[in-house]
């Protein structure tokens, strides 16, 4: 049985360096198509997110309303709209002719420095974030807050739809620091939450000045893990050597074909340690509030529960939140597409459709996160 079991090992590692090796040459042959053809980097889409509400709201009324009284609705809307722009026109003639009479004692430093007045409408900017292991979203989310700052008025808000289980230090390191940009800026920045923000996650959603999440949606995971397989002795089994040769005692401390030490693994448990304390470090400067010995576990909780410990702030989903900014502000929501490579493309394709299997794999074989 052992020796079946060592042959299959085997076989499994010669069919993946196969598989490898021709997805290798076939990006290599794409790449080169694309070095000859390169495409432009990417553009910024903007939707005016009331405008869709309320085409899809005249959309159901055409629907369940008889044709007079829909004539009707859709006349009154008319009226409301031609009223709220005749409104805005005097406003807007006001604010200039204010502007006029203050400004022609100003410097032009000065002038830079005006602000929108308090009739003007405020606008939220919303972005998407659907995280995976390498945060490959932060390429969009760069852009997207870039974009956002470069027009944004004093008073503007900014709110992220955040989805991510984490991932990558570093990626989501990055990802906390692009969200502070627009804290730095003097935005109020506000996640919302309908899944799932934890480990990672969470470090990008603790940058927010407002937290809300879904009351099942998954909050924490506090913690730093990092695992992998060695096959050392089923090399050894089949006669197989293997070397690494390293400068410095801790260039390499765990390995997925050599033998592995105890020394080796101290260090790699010594780096897990100093990686934690930092992500601790984090939390507590974006939310001091926290009971940090309480909630850095590694544990994770849903909505409803994260909002006892201090974790969110409030209970609701991204679409409450935008509906009731709907009624005083203007909502946009702002999504930069880049275009990229068919091979860059097939590679993230890959790779997603692998980690949604494996978490799909854990949670089926993990009672407590089951309805049954």
């Amino acid at each position: 049985m052992i020796e079946f079991i060592a042959e299959y090992g085997l076989f499994l590692l010669k069919t993946a360096t196969i598989i490898v090796g021709i997805i290798v040459i076939l990006a290599m042959i794409i790449n080169a198509g694309h070095r000859q053809h390169p495409a432009t980097r990417g553009e910024i889409r903007v939707t005016n997110l009331g405008e869709t509400i309320k085409d899809h709201s005249q959309a159901i009324k055409n629907e369940v309303m008889s044709k007079h009284q829909f004539k009707q609705a859709l006349k009154q809307e008319k009226q409301d709209d031609k009223k709220k722009d005749k409104e805005e026109k005097q406003q807007l003639k006001a604010k200039k002719k204010s502007e006029q009479n203050t400004n022609s004692t100003e410097t032009d430093d000065t002038r830079e420095e005006s602000t929108p007045s308090a009739d003007d409408k405020a606008r939220v900017y919303v972005i998407d974030f659907d995280g995976d292991v390498e945060a490959s979203d932060v390429e969009s989310m760069r852009e997207e807050i870039t974009a956002i700052l470069s027009a944004a008025n004093k008073g503007d808000e900014v709110m992220v739809r955040l989805k991510s289980p984490g991932g990558m230090v570093h990626s989501y390191g990055l990802a906390a620091s692009q969200l502070q940009r627009v804290r730095q800026a003097g935005y109020e920045l506000t996640i919302a939450v309908d899944e799932v923000a934890a480990s990672g996650g969470y470090m990008m959603a603790c940058v927010g000045d407002n937290i809300t999440a879904a009351p099942f949606a998954v909050i924490g995971s506090i913690g730093v893990v990092a695992e992998l397989p060695n096959f050392h002795r089923l090399l050894k089994k089949a006669n197989v050597d293997y070397e690494q040769h390293t400068a410095g005692d801790y260039k390499r401390t765990l390995t997925m074909f050599g033998e592995n030490t105890s020394h080796g693994r101290d260090k790699f448990k010594e780096d897990l340690e100093e990686t934690h304390v930092l992500f601790k470090s984090f939390i507590n400067q974006n939310r001091p509030q926290l009971d940090l010995d309480k909630v850095a576990t590694g544990e994770h909780w849903y909505g409803s529960q994260a909002k006892e410990l201090g974790l969110v702030d409030a209970l609701g989903t991204s679409d409450d939140w935008i509906m009731t900014a709907l009624k005083d502000k203007d909502v946009y929501a702002v999504k930069y597409n880049i275009k990229k490579p068919i091979s860059e493309r097939l590679s993230v394709s890959l790779s997603r459709g692998v980690e949604k299997l494996l978490t799909k794999l854990i949670h089926r074989s993990s009672k407590q996160d089951l309805f049954k």
